[in-house]
């Protein structure tokens, strides 16, 4: 495995040389002293001969400090339109029911190196939170959420904090007038509850109605003698 890393701000190269064997390091290059490092005892042998060879080091050496970081810097240019993408996510607060811990969930955000927390007083909180996982969205974009389980008396001392690099620190203040929640208006939910009611009352009415109706029609009907019957068929 061999490459290079370039720091974009300082203009640091670091380039890195490694060999395995059976999943475990054999050979490292040093570029700074110009030498192997060997791990195991089974590479020494390898080492000393490799450190003789002071054409194939310079070459190295060249190719770390001079080639590698040009492909790079080449590489990042070409592609600087999807690497430096850069989207806001809308961040919103979630709560099942009034005992169920408050949710603060961003998403749509891009790239996925966001950092996002709970804070009471400016501080960050690191008690009764728990920190979900980022997760991809199906167009690219990730989400993520953070949970808060405190008492509702002093919601209004704590905050979520939503941070991605290039961009302003989204800020959201725990209150219950911004909480999105599943749980129904309850006047809405009497009304359903009462419509459905009255609703099958009518139902059950109406075919009491046309029972009596049939049954009242049967009796109406005059009985013929056998003998007419015969003939009216």
């Amino acid at each position: 495995m061999y490459g290079c890393d370039w720091d974009d701000e300082t203009g640091e190269v670091k380039g890195y040389n490694h060999h395995g064997f059976d999943g475990e390091d054999f050979l490292i290059l040093d570029l700074e002293t110009e030498s192997w490092i060997a791990p195991r005892r089974e590479a020494v042998l390898t080492k000393q001969r490799w450190d003789k060879d002071k054409a194939d080091m310079a070459q190295w050496k060249n190719y770390f400090t001079q080639r590698c970081p040009d492909y790079l810097k080449k590489y990042v240019n070409l592609g600087r339109s999807s690497l430096m993408r850069t989207e806001i996510p809308s961040v919103s607060l979630l709560q099942k029911s009034p005992s169920s811990p408050v949710s603060c969930h961003a998403t749509g955000f891009y790239p996925d190196r966001a950092v996002m927390f709970w804070s009471k007083d400016e501080e960050e909180l690191h008690e009764n939170v728990d920190h979900g996982e980022i997760l991809p969205n199906h167009d690219g974009s990730f989400q993520m959420s953070v949970d808060l389980n405190v008492p509702a008396e002093h919601w209004d001392k704590y905050r979520c904090v939503f941070q991605l690099s290039g961009v302003k620190d989204q800020v959201i203040r725990l209150d219950s007038a911004v909480i999105r929640t599943n749980r129904g208006n309850p006047l809405l939910l009497l009304f359903i509850i009462g419509a459905a009611v009255a609703a099958l009352a009518l139902l059950i009415a109406g075919i009491v109605f046309l029972v009596y109706r049939k049954r009242n029609a049967n009796k109406s009907t005059p009985l013929l003698p056998p003998a007419l019957s015969s003939l009216r068929d």
